[in-house]
């Protein structure tokens, strides 16, 4: 059996590719969108990807079920579980719909559905078992049910899709799937999840890439109230302290269910002139994407771009600052070459943000603008602007400027109305980095937003004060 891993580090995200080497046949397990790397390796191994799955419905990526299997002729297998809210809509027509028990045979190879819900009421995880080696599962596909020493969250429904009080049922649900499906398996049985550390899928995600149900079973922070029969315990530990939810997770949830848009093949990007991209500015016909890092745009910007910085983040700030659903012009990305052109375009699809026009080399040529920074010593006195903190929620309650909001990066784009149209606002994260990208999205809603300079860890230095002592 060949089983291989592919890990995203921008979105913290685990897919699977699983291969009977006898008879040539493999299944992809919670696929991205951006498929060229599963049908490398089908390529490079000699298999023929003849399936593909997903545990569940999405909410922090766009999955690439429908494109593996328009592209390859896999057949597909979603769940059929959860209810009728939770089924599966019109672009998975033909798939085949999974319950609890089902199986998908590939070669020697066998996953077993098994309904694990909490994250989401129609979630599967699937026992992996090696006909060639064994009778019984060696491994468990786990999505986003369990992590290393931590489990996925239930309050996404609540906090991104729409839902009202859903968390507590499913937080039940989750505690039920553990007791009676988790623990009953042997010790042994190899857990490999769909996301990992930084994912905001969960608040305590490991960074190790695979772990045992024993050692879950002996070390998880779930796994003593599991010992004691302690539901309460658990659902009060569980839905305590989980990061925010990004907004665009929404997004995510109605696209991933109704079907992800097929991107097929793509042309390369074409590489944009200066006086291109100009008459494309001029005629608002085009959003620059400034790919540098904070230091350099506030050396100067073309004036409406975002800032996107290319450093390995590219899906999640994309769709912090860029909504496909209500922006109708294309981006145009800065890059140094046409190869870090297309891996950026590869990110941002993976979000659902396809509309890239091409890309430039340079700025040179264009209309250059410094964005407003404050330096934290003029704090002090002001009274007539917001001061608003875009890092995350934890971040926020562990220390902040006193008199600051706290309105998450990731939401900001999302909840206008609590930020002022008329006077500044004045915003910062901890080192200025996710500062500079929010920043640039709030601009072009047309506010007057001023970065404070250094931000969070810069104004800790100014003041001479720690973390600790600011809450």
């Amino acid at each position: 059996m060949l089983l291989e891993r592919f890990y995203d580090e921008d979105l913290a995200h685990a897919s699977y590719v699983i291969g009977c080497q006898a008879t040539g046949e493999a299944i992809v397990v919670d696929p991205r969108r951006d498929i060229a790397v599963y049908l490398d390796l089908a390529a490079s191994k000699g298999l023929r990807i003849a399936h593909v799955t997903e545990t569940h419905i999405h909410a922090d990526y766009l999955s690439g079920t429908r494109e593996l299997a328009a592209r390859t002729g896999a057949q597909m297998h979603v769940s059929d579980e959860g209810g009728p809210d939770w089924t599966y809509g019109e672009g998975f027509a033909g798939a085949r719909r999974m319950h609890d028990g089902d199986t998908i045979v590939v070669g020697n190879i066998t996953l077993r559905a098994v309904h694990t819900p909490g994250h989401t009421p129609e979630h599967l995880s699937f026992l992996v078992t090696d006909g060639a080696q064994a009778d019984e599962p060696g491994f468990l596909l786990t999505g986003d049910f369990v992590f290393v020493g931590d489990v996925g969250r239930p309050d996404l429904l609540d906090e991104a899709a729409g839902g009202v009080d859903t968390r507590f049922e499913g937080a039940k649900q989750l505690f039920a799937s553990l007791r009676d499906r988790f623990l009953t398996l042997p010790d042994y049985v190899q857990v490999l999840p769909a996301h990992g550390a930084g994912s905001a899928c969960g608040k305590a995600l490991g960074a190790i890439a695979v772990t045992t149900v024993g050692y879950e079973r002996a070390f998880a922070w779930w796994a003593p109230h599991l010992a004691a029969d302690d539901e309460q315990g658990f659902v009060d530990e569980l839905l305590s302290g989980q990061p925010d939810a990004h907004a665009y997770f929404a997004r995510m949830k109605r696209q991933n269910r109704t079907g992800p848009a097929l991107l097929g093949e793509r042309e390369p990007l074409v590489e944009r002139s200066a006086a291109q991209v100009r008459t494309l500015l001029e005629g608002d016909a085009a959003i620059v994407v400034d790919t540098r890092d904070q230091h350099a745009v506030h050396e100067g910007t073309v004036p409406g771009s975002l800032n996107i910085p290319d450093g390995g983040k590219t899906a999640s700030y994309g769709a912090w600052v860029y909504d496909p659903e209500t922006e109708q012009r294309p981006l145009v990305l800065l890059a140094d070459t046409a190869d870090d052109a297309e891996r950026m375009r590869d990110h941002l699809v993976r979000v659902g943000i396809d509309d890239v026009d091409g890309y430039m080399r340079s700025l040179e040529g264009l209309p250059l603008v410094q964005p407003k920074l404050m330096q934290p010593e003029e704090l002090d006195g002001l009274d007539d602007a917001v001061l608003v903190d875009v890092r995350g929620r934890g971040e926020h309650e562990s220390g902040h400027i006193p008199g600051s909001r706290h309105l998450s990066g990731g939401r900001a784009l999302w909840h206008l109305d609590q930020l002022p149209t008329d006077g500044a606002v004045i915003t910062y994260c901890q080192s200025g980095v996710r500062n500079s990208i929010v920043a640039s999205a709030l601009r072009r809603t047309g506010r007057d937003v001023i970065e404070l300079d250094g931000s969070y860890a810069g104004w800790l230095r100014a003041t001479d004060r720690s973390s600790s002592a600011v809450a």
